[in-house]
């Protein structure tokens, strides 16, 4: 996975990767039903990318959650959130019991969280973090993601000064309708 400067050429997935808020509240807003699938939670080895840029934080051992974003079944988004382990027994406790409820819900509820700059990112072929993400949409879906999913955006939240690296990495799917802005996303909550 590399950073990169220049955005994707489609317009409305660039829009999705720049949109602020709850990425959660968005994809709900599109469809009658919005699920999160878990697929991995627990500890893992992190990469190059997550090593960047929580800095001294990546030292030991890392807490990593891994789920699939559903619109009506679809699968939209792939996401990796990565937390070091000393971390779940303070600010960030409260992602062990997330189950199947969006990271969201603890990100944008509470004013302690502060979230960096999003950054798009190019996920490589061949890339480790590309490999995992294949294997995991296969095994949950029958069928490998689109060629072309490569697009991705990171943040870094921080709750007490402790980080929560999120990455999203979208299906080219989504680059057929617009981002819901303003009153289309201030949906019940219950939804979702």
């Amino acid at each position: 996975m590399k950073p990169d400067s220049k955005p994707p050429r489609r317009s409305v997935l660039r829009q999705w990767l720049h949109a602020p808020g709850s990425l959660s509240r968005r994809l709900a807003a599109l469809g009658d039903r919005f699920a999160v699938q878990t697929l991995r939670q627990g500890p893992a080895r992190l990469h190059r990318r997550e090593i960047e840029q929580l800095g001294h934080h990546a030292r030991g051992r890392v807490w990593v959650r891994e789920v699939l974003l559903r619109v009506d079944g679809l699968p939209m988004i792939w996401a990796r959130s990565v937390a070091p382990r000393p971390s779940l027994a303070g600010p960030w406790r409260a992602l062990l019991g997330l189950g199947s409820r969006p990271l969201a819900d603890l990100l944008f509820k509470d004013p302690r969280v502060t979230r960096s700059p999003l950054r798009v990112e190019h996920l490589s072929h061949g890339s480790p973090l590309r490999e995992r993400m294949l294997r995991q949409w296969f095994k949950a879906n029958g069928h490998k993601p689109p060629h072309n999913m490569v697009w991705a955006r990171s943040s870094i939240f921080h709750k007490h000064g402790a980080p929560l690296r999120v990455m999203e990495v979208f299906s080219p799917k989504l680059a057929g309708w617009k981002p819901p802005i303003g009153k289309q996303i201030a949906k019940d909550s219950t939804r979702h």
